[in-house]
């Protein structure tokens, strides 16, 4: 694994952003396959882009509350 991965994992977690996003960008970045369509939400398909990209260009948008 490469140090962005971890990086990016810790940075999203401080940050606050929502499990569901973090989840989803880890997938994406690793290239898993995406959940089963009745566990996908919206934090976790915007995740799942921005790690395909390896980018957090959407995680603010899931800030938790």
């Amino acid at each position: 694994m490469d140090q962005m991965y971890y990086d990016t994992l810790t940075k999203l977690e401080k940050d606050g952003i929502d499990a569901e996003y973090i989840n989803g960008w880890a997938s994406g970045y690793l290239h898993n396959p995406e959940r089963e369509e009745q566990r996908v939400t919206d934090a976790y398909k915007a995740g799942y882009e921005d790690g395909k990209e390896k980018n957090t260009d959407h995680a603010a948008d899931y800030k938790a509350a």
